[in-house]
Formats: structure tokens, sequence, C-alpha cells
């Protein structure tokens, strides 16, 4: 039976993802956003449709699978940084607004957790080979 996997606050090792596929995975999500708004809004004329579209999305998709479309392209993940596990839907969503003001995304620590990660308690890692 293979170990537990050690939570990224106690691994030392622990290297997190180029902020390349951080970017790549965002630009994915907000690319379905802007789809997904035009649906009930005109993204260009409503600019706060797509950013409700991405925290609502931030909050489904981390909160329950720990990965957005975005990031299971760019193979990262969204997970606790205590624990290792589902940060769930509430601080999902708490992450999601944090990024939807955009500079909390920019002030990073030394594990490139923004301060949107901190404030939810997460961390972005890369995700296993599929």
């Amino acid at each position: 039976m293979p170990p537990d996997p050690v939570p990224p606050a106690a691994d030392p090792t622990f290297v997190p993802p180029s902020l390349g596929r951080r970017f790549g995975a965002l630009v994915v999500d907000w690319v379905l956003c802007l789809l997904v708004s035009n649906f009930f809004a005109d993204p260009v004329r409503d600019g706060w449709a797509p950013v409700l579209v991405l925290i609502i999305e931030y909050g489904f998709f981390l909160g329950l699978f720990s990965q957005t479309p975005g990031m299971y392209i760019t193979r990262i993940r969204c997970l606790s940084w205590v624990d290792g596990g589902r940060i769930g839907v509430p601080r999902a969503l708490l992450r999601g607004l944090l990024l939807a003001l955009v500079v909390p995304a920019l002030i990073m620590d030394e594990h490139r957790r923004g301060m949107h990660d901190r404030l939810a308690g997460a961390v972005i890692v890369p995700a296993p080979a599929r």
C-alpha cells in the first residue's frame, strides 16, 4: 500500500508549478467564462457577467474536483495547503472572489501562493500523471 502523500505545507521538497501553467489555466478558464456568459449577457458590455461565471466556476470545480477545466488542461490542481485535500466549495468561492479582484493574485510568497491562495488556505500543485 503506497504511503499517504505529504501535504504541501509539510513537504520541504514542494516545488510549485510554473507561473506559465497557472496563467495558461486562467486564460482557458476565462475564455470558457466569456463563452458561457454570452448565453445570458453581453460580456463586452456587461463586464460583471464573465467575472460572476468565473467565481461560480471556481466554487464548483475547485470545491468538488480540485481542478477547473483550464487546470485540467495545464495539469495543475488546487489543494488545501495544510492537509493536501480538496478545499471545498466555500473556500473555493472565496478564492474565486479574491482572484476576481486581481491584486491579491499578484502578491505571492516563495511557494507562488497569492494572497487569494493564502486567505483560502489553498496552494496550486502539479497534477499527477494521467
